[in-house]
Order: C-alpha cells, then structure tokens, then sequence
C-alpha cells in the first residue's frame, strides 16, 4: 500500500512537471481555477459559520 501511494505521488509530480514545462499557459490557467475554488469554498465557509453566529 505505501508502494502504490509513493508511485501514484511520483506520476503526479511527473505530470504536474510535464504540464508546466509544455504549456505554461494552460497551467497558469489551472492554478487560477484552483485557487478560485479554494477561494469559493473558504468563502461559503465564512459565510456558513457568519449564518451560525447570527
């Protein structure tokens, strides 16, 4: 089990690398859309908990 987990780690890595290094455009693009989930859930959070609180 921690062999498929140490594999399954080192082919994202290995993708994740691979995906910067060809289309740097794209990845940017990923990442913002990322960051605009963790944003959007960090929000509704926040919002969750100002409902509670009220």
């Amino acid at each position: 089990m921690v062999q498929a987990k140490k594999t399954a780690l080192y082919l994202i890595v290995v993708f994740v690398l691979y995906t910067i290094i060809t289309s740097p455009e794209r990845a940017a693009d990923l990442v913002l859309v990322g960051f605009e989930g963790v944003s959007s859930a960090a929000r509704g959070v926040g919002d969750f908990m100002s409902e509670l609180v009220k």
